[in-house]
């Protein structure tokens, strides 16, 4: 699996297990939409992507920034955090600048891994200010 795709899991996953109430409620009531079942189920309903890292976070002793912080996100989604898996995730979204600027790469994971997120129904309040 990609690093990116182990980010997403990890992410979506915990989401998930959190909510198992939430399937068996279209079964009692075959009159609501169906179509909520097969065709888009994570387009469906939003993720809070903010929550879910916020909940991680509380959970550590040591308190990580992951909404600025590419190397924090992984710590707290229990990936390696290294230059050389940066490096990979690097090459898996397709960046092309110089990655012995490491500052301005890890930036620039970031903010590719946050939209990813965000291109998969996470909802992450942005952080431009």
């Amino acid at each position: 699996m990609s690093i990116l795709g182990n980010i997403l899991g990890k992410i979506f996953k915990r989401r998930e297990t959190a909510t198992p109430t939430a399937a068996p409620a279209p079964t009692a009531a075959p009159t609501t939409t169906t179509t909520t079942f097969a065709p888009a189920p994570a387009a469906a309903e939003p993720v809070d992507v903010d929550g879910i890292l916020d909940f991680m976070n509380e959970q550590r002793d040591q308190k990580l920034n992951w909404r600025t912080s590419i190397v924090d996100l992984m710590k707290l989604t229990g990936m390696d955090s290294t230059l050389q898996e940066r490096r990979e995730l690097a090459d898996e979204l397709g960046y092309t600048g110089d990655k012995s600027d490491t500052a301005s790469m890890n930036i620039w994971l970031h903010r590719q891994v946050i939209q990813r997120i965000k291109d998969n129904g996470g909802q992450i309040r942005d952080m431009t200010d």
